[in-house]
Order: C-alpha cells, then structure tokens, then sequence
C-alpha cells in the first residue's frame, strides 16, 4: 500500500472495517460449517427426540432429510434477509441497519443453546433460519457500508475485509469443531450459539461510530450530520471537495428514480457489470477449490490402503476455504459496492443475495443425499463446477484492473458495437437472392434507414 493510502486510512475506518465484519460478516461463514463438524451428535439428538415422542426411531432416508433441512434451511433465511435488505437499509440506513438486527443472532443462538435442554429439534431449526436472515442481511449491508464511508482509493481494500473475515468464519468453526475443543457431543449446542459473542462485541463499539456520509446526505439531506461523519472517517483530506462530490451525485440523482429489480434486470448498462471481475482472484480462488475438490475425492479413495492420506484430505479442506476466500467469498459483493450506483445499489444487491442463497439451499440440502449415492466421488461434481466458472473467467471476462466505470463501460460498447456490426453483415447474407443466375444484395431497408437520419 502507497504513503498516499497509508495517510487515508485512519483507525476510524480501519476500526469500523474490523468491528462490522468480526460482528456480521464472520457469522456467515461460521454457520456455512458449524454444522459439519456435530452432525451425527445432531443426528443422533434428532433420533432420541423421535424416539421419546413417538416411541419409534427415524429411518436413514428421514434422519438424512432432517438434517438436509437443518443445513439449508439457514440459506433459506439468507434468501429472505437479501430480500429485505433494499427496504431495511433506506429505512434505518447502513450503520443502523447492521445495529438493529443484531437482535437475530441473540434470538437464533439462545434457540439453538438451549435446544437440547428443551428436547426440540425445531429450536434449532429456527434458529438456523434466523441466523441465516441475519446473514442475508449483513452479507449485503456491511460491503455497502464499508464501501460508502472509505475514500476511493481505499474502497477496494476496505471493501475485501469482509471477504476476509467470512473465511476467518468457516476457519473458526472448523477450528472450534475439534474434538479437544467444543467438538465433544456435550458441547454441541454451545458450539451452534458461540456466534454470540462477536455480535455482543460489535454491538456494544459500533454505535459510537457516524452513519455513512454519502446516505446522510444524498438520501437523508442532512449536511450538518455529514460533515460530522467525515470529520470522524476523514484525517487531512479535503472534506468540502468531498462534499461537493456527493452534492454532484445527488443532484444528478435527483432526476433518477430508484430502480427496482426488475428494473435493474432490463438496464442493459447494467448488465456490462455482469461480466466484470477480479480476473486473478476468481480465477485463482476458483481453480484452487476445483483442484482441492479433486483431492478430497482422491484421498477419501486411497486413504483405506495409505493413512497419510487423511492429512491430505485435511490439507485439502484447508485449500478449499483458502480458495474460497481468495476470490469468491467478497469480490462478487466488492464489485456490487464499487459499480452500482447509489440509486441501483439496493436492487443489486437483492439480485446477487438472491442468486447466492438459492445456490446454498440446493448445495446444503442435495449435498447429503448425494453424499449418500456417490460417496466420495460427490465432491468431483463441485470440482467440475469450480474448473467451469474458472474457465468462463478466463474466457469470458476481460481485465478490469485500474479502469473506472466509464472506461469499462466504453470497453463493452465497443465490443458490442462490433457484434452488432457482425449481426447485420450476417443479415445481409441472409438477404441474398438469385437475379439472372448471380447472387444479389439487398440493400433497400438499408439505405431507408440512412435517408432517415438526414436531417
């Protein structure tokens, strides 16, 4: 990082950055896998609850199918939390968003700690799907935040924070799943609630800290409260061209409605940031995850003849989530942050929340189902899809680095102004005709077309 960057980023950005992820974005990947590690303590508490309700046990096929749901249906409460987030963030704002529903994880993870003490499979269930809401919320809030208080030239950095601390989740929960640490049956419903404890965290620093300055004033209209929050983001820098920035960007709002998502869907502008991306990190990040993919399924095949490859596996496990942190993890919700504008912003993140939750459900409730078809060789089925999306960044998306918008956006017109140019070549082949045994081009629609534009 330059001089120049080091004198922007002041410990109330870098603070804000740090508590905001630890609280919210951390979560998410610590629900993706704290169910992992407990799930035939889990499984076996489902069985014993049927059995003292019912008198009867539960088969494989109903044990699998119960546990499916307790997996995905945490995406399912993400799917709604990314529904609501357009309509949470305008109301309450970025900062005040992420304060409010801190009250969901306090909810889920008393549900889920004191489910087996009340003999209730269905605790835990809710409690997944309240966490998730939480997730969906928070996944889409916090690079919004971020993204809105940091200089621009710090946006990037601050915006991959999250992204960082998303992995530090999944990490953390594979950690504390340990056997020597909470991975003991006894301990499995604290292991489900610990999630407490960096939101109580965050809620008690965060609320000292200023809203975001670009939603005070372009949608709250509020100067005073502004300049009251650059002055706490903001070291040396030039707070009124900052300003004058944002009352620009208003006024050139103010003639644009807010887009809804359909909206956004049918702005083609738009659908150019469909195709942007951090080339190296997706790339990289998902070829790692395709390759450690593969490796499970090799070691999971090879380790009842050779021991050591159970370390291998382990190792392989560690480069999946270092894959995943590489790229996937933020830099789709980065680039959300960076591109869109203020008036697109919410129906955005709506779109990519959406997408991204409904791929979690199919993953967390087909996964053990397939798991119990294919055995190890279910994880090449990720690995083909890693390898795939890898190949289509390579192929499809151009290097973005350093290009502003504008430049991103006259990139793609260029290129699709040379489709465009191939298309009616094409139709004018189509139009050929057979005139005394030669072929002939018609030009008629053409050239009507031409006079037309002269004025």
């Amino acid at each position: 990082m330059s001089l120049c960057h080091v004198q922007h980023l002041t410990n109330s950005l870098l603070a804000v950055a740090f508590i905001s992820s630890f609280g919210s974005s951390m979560l998410y990947g610590y629900n993706l896998a704290v169910v992992n590690s407990p799930a035939l303590y889990i499984k076996d508490f489902y069985n014993r609850t049927a059995v003292a309700r019912n008198g009867t046990s539960l088969n494989e096929e109903a044990l699998t199918l119960m546990y499916s749901l307790t997996v995905s249906v945490f995406a399912i409460g993400g799917l709604l939390g990314s529904l609501i987030v357009g309509m949470l963030v305008t109301r309450f704002g970025r900062k005040g968003t992420i304060v409010k529903t801190t009250v969901l994880v306090f909810i889920a993870g008393t549900l889920m700690g004191f489910s087996r003490t009340c003999g209730s499979p269905e605790m835990i269930i809710i409690g997944r799907f309240i966490t998730g809401v939480h997730s969906g919320i928070s996944l889409s809030v916090v690079p919004m935040y971020l993204g809105e208080i940091a200089p621009k030239n710090l946006r990037g950095f601050l915006g991959l924070v999250p992204s960082i601390f998303i992995g530090t989740g999944v990490f953390t929960a594979q950690i504390l799943g340990l056997n020597e640490l909470l991975g003991k049956e006894e301990h499995w419903p604290l292991f489900l609630s610990v999630v407490v404890v960096p939101t109580f965290i965050q809620l008690l620093l965060l609320p000292w800290f200023p809203e975001s300055p670009r939603y005070l004033l372009i949608e709250k209209h509020n100067i005073h409260a502004t300049i009251t929050a650059l002055k706490w983001y903001r070291s040396k820098s030039n707070i009124q061209s900052e300003i004058e920035e944002m009352q620009e960007e208003q006024r050139s709002l103010s003639s644009v409605e807010t887009l809804s998502v359909w909206e956004l869907l049918q702005d083609q502008s738009c659908f150019t940031i469909e195709r942007l991306g951090r080339r190296p990190l997706m790339i990289g990040g998902f070829s790692m995850m395709g390759l450690c993919s593969a490796g499970i399924t090799l070691a999971l095949i090879l380790q009842t003849n050779l021991s050591f490859m159970r370390y291998i596996s382990v190792c392989c496990v560690v480069g999946i989530i270092a894959g995943f942190c590489i790229g996937p993890a933020g830099v789709p919700f980065l680039i959300t942050a960076e591109l869109f504008k203020q008036s697109h912003r919410p129906a955005a993140y709506i779109v990519g929340g959406s997408l991204n939750w409904l791929s979690n459900f199919t993953v967390g409730f087909v996964f053990p189902f397939l798991q119990m078809s294919a055995g190890a060789y279910c994880y090449l089925v990720f690995a083909a899809v890693c390898v795939s999306v890898a190949t289509y960044v390579y192929i499809v998306i151009p290097e973005t680095k350093n290009k502003t918008f504008l430049e991103i956006s006259h990139m793609f017109s260029k290129k699709e102004a040379v489709l465009e140019t191939q298309g009616l070549t094409q139709l004018d082949q189509l139009k050929l005709k057979k005139m005394n045994g030669y072929g002939g081009l018609e030009h008629t629609s053409l050239e009507l077309d031409s006079s037309s534009s002269v004025p």
